[in-house]
């Protein structure tokens, strides 16, 4: 079972944790069904089940977290772009089969174990992911979310609670080696363009996944050498500006490669087996559809289909996690949820759309359109790209009004600034001609002016990176600790 001395290290130290990783989960879990008697229970004695009554009735019960290490599983990994909407996925997993999943981290910091399903919390290969699992992969399921939204919920995760109170609070990540802090002019802007990046991000990171760990450039979508890949694995180290395809592969011929993980470390291999929304699964129309295609991944490989529930419960087990809220608590339960949080300017918007346009012509193409996934994707993006377009028509009409804190991005920032300028000058002037001159005259020469704050940016993009990965672990760790406490009261 274990590739390395690492893993093996790692399991006998913390052979005690080994159990660990979920008991907030199950405090989370009973919390929202009512039911505070439910807890771990051992595989060899009452095993608490998502009970089938028949006729297609069920009642929710919690997984089993204690995951016997003799069991021979059929493992799935959950991918997806930076968002909450994949733990909607694999608690739909843990009800149909009874066993619990694991987050990457929690088997990068505490340990490898037997869990059948792989939370990929972090988001491999984005920045903001690891590969904490090592081998234990068979296969994978990717989800797709709104390119739209996935930048508000990438904005969120960036900065935790927002990015007005994190900007006061910015120096003190930086230990406040800087004693000058950037305008929050410039501030604004820097996120604008921190927010056009993972659009693109958002399309590679499919691009990885669906090509099976293909070694591709992020910004030129072209095939790339490993050696670029590694330096774009690591934006902390190396800056955008540094690392360009131009820059580093230029003309010279690239043969193909792929991520050594999926040739390694996935039996099944990268590519998904199926693609799922979690915007559907949580529609009162769609979603009994989407449990459905989730249960028929674990149907097709008899090592866990027959963990899985009777098919005329699968209704019932949607309805019980959906309906009636059982079960983990997911992106869709948060205190004042609402889909639209930012508005986004034209420019903004087109480039999501632009990117859209890419992958949907891409995954329709020949090559790719006798493939259930690719058609999966395309239908997807083509229904996310609508209600963009919407958006922009919005925008372009005036009827979605933009402020200075929405996400701008370069052009609609500086037209916004001409603009003020323009008004300031004419209400002292009463000359319109004028005041359009001398507006774009000061807007340029305040640019020509700027100072730059690049180096501060960097640092503070490093530090609140640094920030985040110390918060995983210290989560894992909390985790385990609180279970391992747990389990000895237990055995007392």
């Amino acid at each position: 079972m274990w590739k390395n001395k690492k893993g093996m290290t790692r399991f006998v130290v913390l052979s005690c944790l080994a159990y660990l990783a979920y008991y907030s989960y199950i405090c989370e879990s009973n919390e929202r069904s009512n039911t505070t008697s439910r807890s771990i229970i051992s595989a060899s004695t009452d095993r608490s089940l998502t009970i089938d009554l028949g006729n297609g009735n069920c009642e929710w019960q919690p997984p089993l977290y204690d995951v016997p290490e003799e069991i021979d599983f059929y493992k799935t990994a959950i991918v997806g772009f930076p968002s909450g909407d994949k733990r909607m996925i694999f608690v739909q997993m843990e009800a149909l089969t009874n066993w619990a999943a694991k987050d990457e981290w929690d088997f990068e910091f505490l340990g490898m174990s037997n869990n059948p399903f792989i939370k990929d919390l972090a988001n491999y290969p984005h920045h903001e992911g690891i590969w904490g699992w090592e081998d234990a992969a068979d296969q994978v399921v990717m989800m797709i979310r709104n390119i739209r939204r996935s930048m508000v919920e990438y904005h969120d995760i960036l900065w935790d609670i927002g990015y007005a109170k994190t900007w006061d609070q910015a120096n003190m990540f930086l230990d406040n080696l800087y004693i000058e802090r950037p305008p929050m002019e410039d501030f604004l802007a820097w996120r604008d363009l921190r927010v056009l990046d993972e659009v693109h991000w958002y399309g590679w990171f499919i691009d990885y996944w669906m090509e099976g760990g293909l070694l591709r450039d992020i910004f030129t979508h072209k095939i790339t050498t490993p050696e670029h890949w590694n330096m774009l694995m690591m934006p902390t180290v190396y800056p955008k500006s540094s690392i360009t395809y131009e820059k580093i592969v230029g003309d010279q011929v690239v043969i193909p490669s792929y991520d050594p993980h999926c040739i390694d470390d996935v039996s099944g291999g990268c590519e998904p087996v199926a693609v799922i929304s979690a915007e559907k699964l949580s529609d009162y129309t769609e979603g009994p559809a989407e449990t459905r295609k989730i249960a028929q991944v674990l149907m097709n490989n008899e090592k866990m289909a027959k963990w899985v529930i009777a098919e005329e419960a699968w209704y019932c087990v949607w309805e019980e996690l959906i309906v009636n809220r059982k079960g983990l608590r997911t992106i869709y339960d948060r205190p004042g949820f609402v889909e639209a949080d930012y508005n986004f300017s034209a420019e903004m918007l087109e480039g999501m759309l632009h990117e859209l346009d890419r992958l949907i012509a891409k995954y329709s193409s020949d090559e790719w359109n006798t493939k259930e996934t690719a058609n999966r994707v395309v239908e997807l993006l083509t229904w996310h790209r609508g209600l963009i377009q919407t958006e922009l028509d919005e925008v372009n009409s005036g009827t979605r009004v933009l402020t200075d804190n929405d996400i701008l991005g370069p052009k609609e920032r500086i037209k916004r600034k001409v603009k003020k300028l323009e008004d300031e000058i004419f209400e002292k002037t009463g000359d319109k001609d004028q005041a359009k001159a001398d507006a774009r005259h000061l807007a340029h020469r305040h640019s020509q002016e700027k100072k730059d704050y690049t180096e501060y940016f960097e640092a503070l993009n490093e530090a609140l990176h640094k920030r985040r990965r110390e918060k995983n672990e210290k989560d894992s760790l909390e985790r385990g600790e609180i279970l391992r406490r747990h389990l000895s009261k237990r055995l007392k």
